[in-house]
């Protein structure tokens, strides 16, 4: 077995007490148990799925973390190590590891591994990952469609190698710093064998990558941006019109003209001392446009928003910044001189100074986290570091260390291990449908390693000058934007470009903000599946192969997504017919019974099927009998978990569902400073409905000791009979009085509303909603999409008809869902 040496143990001890408390406990050091030392060559059992194999000259070994494997000391798998004449065989439950002894560097020669499956697969070094399923790429800028993606850690071939061997190391120090590994030959290889089990290689990358953090829950609400020159007078009325106008909003975005842009223009531009056009990077707020910095972002943090603002680094500390003095003279240089201070994030000196000077007083002024908008060069002073990967870490790990907060930049993708610093900023793609259709895709494939968050310049970037989004586009964009991990609004300086929603024609104006309100409904659901990505690696937007790996439909339809445990999304990425303002979408469903919410149809799969959806529709479909927890409308999502939690339950036979809440915004989630509350639903034999809220297992600081709670029943007949922990419920068709029980009738969307006073949440609580005898639910299949399209058709027709008014017969027809109700 492999001794290490007594200052190797004491290096990697100072390694893992050096990481924040809050931090996941990490330890680069295996168990000595899971190594197998042959001279040159080491394998190391991570899980029986997982091998490091490393052949160095000399045995000089490696065991301090590298920038993307952190933790090596899981529990020991269960494997035989053993001798065949020449050859040492390792073998575990999935793989068989077949290593011809002391004939050096690892070759096709004399090294193999062999996956049982399924499927059953050899590998040998040099084997092509010809199946690998891809992962992401740093931006899409300039994109118009697909883009060239790198390999991801799933591939259908059952494994994948990720070679470690040029990759920097951290050091032990207590702000752990970037190192480069020791001169020499080498080899360091991750084997990942996991056949089709693509859930468990991601939970077991994270397991020895570091987890994948949670956003704070503000996060989840909409972003404003908006590259324009605001005032903070406009940035104030903006706000205003927010509210004004019922849109949602938590976080203000202040792109980069907060700062001296010295009336910067893309052509003719003097550059700076580092040789980049002047005004492109900033630290100096602009008096012209905001004299008061502090008292503006006080304002915006009064309204309950957050504020981030826009920084290109690349620049460093030129003589015209307000902290320029101090930073020259932290560095060294003679602030008289006027010579700048370069940008070198990987110098801990000039880090260490940077985040003192610059970042931390403009943090103390009011901003929450920064965008992080690098576009430069792709090299720093120390080989194979990526300054991206290296940016994303030294942000979000200062957070860390200052322990504001729960840590949060938003960025680019700088690389294989990026997945613990989020949110990503995928960059400028063009303003075309073409663009938006691979953006869902790109999405669900990031989740190949791990980069969970991506956000989008939702409605597109680059327009033509002059040229504004066209406003079906724009809805269609905010409509993924609902569905996707992060809803931010962006654009180029177009004066032509609207993206303020409420400034489209009406039709669209009301789809888009029925969609951002949407997006506000479903955060306990958003929030439940990003803990869920916390714990399993898995992010919430995610391929379908993760869950259906042998149906070939998983792997072709790729504009289709699943998000959460409960829905499968396939966006609208195509203009609707001018003939019936319908768009088109050709969907694979999976096994099992679908509720497509836009409609209330009951569909099977496995199928492929074509559905048509007006521009208010989004091609969303939900499990059979699941639970999705919502909220009540509201125009902040904030920190706090909703003081009233709305179960909506579709139909089927039974469903389940686990609702997660913490504070919001601090790190207390890592230490189990967390609640879940289990809810279950089941249908009898006389098919009455009974809803199960269990007692709330665990705790947080300022958890709420009871709340109330709304059940929505869509697609069902109106109740025979409602109980509430064994009382009756009143019908009350307006809803109830405030702190009242009492349910309603939705007649358009069949929907039984049933409002419940605040309980105690350490309490069991039922609901038994029961129906007529008699009434048949494949009555009721698809009903309510055919009663909006009944609405729908006579807003156009009012519009058209010569008698300038719909007929009374049509009128009463489209009258239907309402007459139900009364």
């Amino acid at each position: 077995m492999l001794r290490l040496s007594r200052v190797v143990l004491t290096s990697m001890l100072v390694w893992v007490t050096a990481l924040p408390a809050t931090a996941q406990a990490n330890d680069p050091v295996a168990d000595p148990r899971a190594v197998v030392a042959l001279g040159d060559a080491r394998f190391t059992v991570l899980t029986p799925q997982l091998v490091r194999m490393e052949w160095a000259p000399g045995a000089r070994f490696e065991d301090r973390a590298s920038l993307v494997f952190l933790n090596r000391r899981l529990p020991v798998p269960a494997f035989r190590s053993r001798r065949e004449g020449e050859w040492q065989v390792i073998e575990t439950d999935a793989l068989t590891v077949r290593y011809r002894v002391g004939t050096g560097e690892f070759t096709a020669d004399n090294l193999e591994v062999r996956l049982k499956g399924p499927p059953a697969a050899d590998w040998r070094p040099g084997t092509p990952d010809s199946a690998n399923l891809l992962g992401t790429t740093r931006t899409l800028d300039g994109a118009s469609g697909p883009v060239k993606l790198e390999p991801g850690l799933v591939s259908r071939d059952g494994w994948v190698v990720v070679d470690d061997g040029e990759r920097p190391l951290f050091d032990a120090s207590p702000w752990p710093w970037v190192t480069t590994r020791a001169a020499g030959e080498r080899q360091d290889l991750y084997f990942f064998g996991y056949g089709h089990d693509y859930r468990k290689a991601l939970g077991d990358f994270t397991r020895v990558a570091g987890k994948i953090p949670m956003p704070p829950r503000f996060a989840f609400g909409a972003w404003w941006s908006r590259y324009w020159a605001y005032t903070d007078q406009e940035f104030e009325q903006l706000v205003r019109d927010f509210g004004r106008n019922d849109v949602p909003l938590d976080v203000l975005v202040i792109d980069m003209d907060w700062h001296n842009t010295f009336e910067l223009r893309w052509q003719g531009q003097p550059q700076d001392q580092a040789g980049q056009r002047l005004g492109w990077t900033g630290y100096t707020w602009d008096r012209a446009y905001f004299p008061d910095p502090v008292g503006f972002l006080d304002w915006v943090r009064r309204q309950g928003l957050r504020r981030t603002m826009n920084l290109h680094p690349a620049s460093g500390i030129q003589p015209h910044e307000e902290q320029y003095p101090v930073m020259a003279r932290a560095m060294g240089i003679d602030p008289a001189t006027r010579r700048y201070v370069p940008f070198a994030i990987e110098d801990k000196k000039f880090a260490g100074a940077y985040f003192q000077n610059v970042i931390h007083p403009l943090e103390r002024q009011g901003i929450d986290f920064f965008w992080l908008d690098w576009q430069q060069w792709g090299n720093t002073s120390i080989p194979g570091l990526n300054p991206t990967w290296w940016i994303n870490y030294t942000f979000f790990t200062d957070m860390q260390r200052e322990g504001r907060a729960r840590p949060l930049i938003f960025h680019r993708w700088g690389g294989l291990g990026n997945h613990r610093y989020q949110i990503g900023f995928s960059g400028d793609t063009h303003a075309v449908w073409p663009a938006l259709a691979f953006e869902p895709y790109f999405t669900a494939t990031a989740a190949n390693v791990g980069y969970a968050y991506w956000s989008h310049d939702i409605g597109g970037h680059i327009h033509d000058e002059g040229v504004g989004t066209d406003p079906e586009l724009y809805a269609r964009w905010v409509q993924f934007g609902i569905f996707s991990p992060v809803l931010r609004t962006h654009t180029t300086k177009n004066a032509a470009v609207e993206r303020r929603i409420w400034a489209y024609p009406i039709q669209y104006a009301h789809a888009m903000r029925d969609a951002f309100q949407l997006r506000y409904q479903l955060v306990p659901y958003l929030y439940t599946a990003s803990r869920r990505t916390y714990d399993t690696g898995v992010a919430m937007l995610r391929p379908l192969y993760y869950d259906w790996p042998d149906a070939k439909e998983a792997y072709d339809f790729t504009g289709e997504y699943a998000f959460g445990d409960d829905m499968l999304v396939s966006p609208v990425v195509a203009p609707m017919s001018p003939d019936t303002l319908l768009a088109t979408r050709s969907v694979w469903l999976p096994p099992g019974e679908w509720i497509e919410w836009a409609t209330g149809a009951r569909l099977r799969g496995p199928a492929v099927l074509s559905r048509a959806f007006s521009l208010d529709q989004v091609p969303v479909f939900v499990r059979a009998g699941a639970i999705v927890p919502m909220q009540p409308p509201t125009l902040r999502v904030g920190d706090a978990a909703p003081d009233t939690l709305v179960l909506t339950v579709f139909p089927g036979p039974s469903g389940a569902t686990r609702v997660y809440e913490d504070a919001g915004n601090s790190l207390g989630y890592q230490r189990g400073e967390a609640a879940w509350t289990s809810v279950r639903q089941s249908r009898d034999a006389a098919g009455a409905l009974h809803l199960v809220i269990d007692p709330v297992a665990g705790g947080y600081p300022g958890m709420r000791p009871s709340r109330a709670y709304e059940v929505r029943l869509p697609g069902s007949w109106p109740p025979a009979q409602v109980t509430w922990q064994g009382a009756p419920v009143p019908y009350a068709p307006r809803g109830p009085a405030a702190g009242r029980a009492g349910w309603r009738y939705d007649g358009p969307t069949l929907a039984t509303i049933v409002s419940l006073p605040a309980t105690a949440v350490a309490a069991r609580k039922e609901l038994v909603v029961r129906i007529p005898p008699g009434a048949d639910d494949a009555l009721l299949d698809g009903v309510p999409g055919r009663l909006h399209r009944l609405y729908e058709s006579m807003t156009m027709l009012e519009a058209l008809w010569p008698a300038d008014w719909a007929p009374d017969a049509y009128v009463s027809l489209v009258q239907t869902g309402n007459r139900i109700a009364l």
